[in-house]
């Protein structure tokens, strides 16, 4: 396999060429009692219809310290993030969360209450973060993670962190945490218009 640049992958391709069922090619049409444009197969009539993808994690917390991970894949390489990936197949929000942590930061965690819920309609994604209590202070990050550390709320790197999901799920959390009151928090980002 040829590597590519690391911009040939992102944003990764949502339309397909060929019918997954009869691998003939699709045509872009609005299928019949439909009112949306679709990849759709005048073979054998199937309609692939894409759906946003969920984007699972934590806000992994030790005592005062918040748990980031230094990102060692694209997009966005090198940056602090929360531990969190895009949920599978067969399984739920949560149990894709706490996947995610153990893959990048190995941390042993409890998973919490749902704290925030971010629709990112430009990237057709929805991305829910758990508050979680880390177990131990003993982490195994994996092979997306250059590095793993804890973090006192003063010192988060913001100017380094990854993705604006990320800074204002941490900003809602602190926020929560000085009131001491958390609550789930549902806003949407869209890259497409200036806030």
């Amino acid at each position: 396999m040829t590597p590519h640049d690391a911009s040939f992958y992102f944003p990764a391709p949502r339309t397909q060429k060929f019918c997954s069922q009869c691998g003939h090619l699709l045509s872009r049409l609005i299928p019949p009692d439909d009112t949306r444009m679709r990849d759709l197969c005048e073979h054998c009539g199937a309609v692939h219809y894409q759906n946003p993808r969920n984007v699972v994690g934590i806000v992994p917390i030790w005592g005062d310290q918040v748990l980031l991970c230094r990102r060692a894949i694209e997009p966005r390489l090198g940056k602090w993030t929360l531990p969190a990936g895009f949920m599978e197949l067969g399984e739920t929000t949560e149990q894709g969360a706490a996947r995610e942590n153990q893959e990048e930061s190995g941390a042993q965690i409890r998973i919490q209450s749902l704290l925030t819920v971010v629709d990112v309609p430009s990237v057709n994604q929805v991305h829910l973060y758990y508050l979680a209590e880390v177990l131990s202070d003993q982490l195994d990050p994996g092979p997306e993670t250059i590095e793993a550390q804890f973090f006192d709320l003063a010192d988060i790197p913001w100017k380094e962190l990854s993705f604006r999901t990320v800074t204002t799920t941490l900003e809602h959390y602190i926020q929560d945490r000085e009131r001491g009151v958390y609550e789930t928090h549902h806003y949407a980002i869209d890259f497409r218009f200036p806030d």
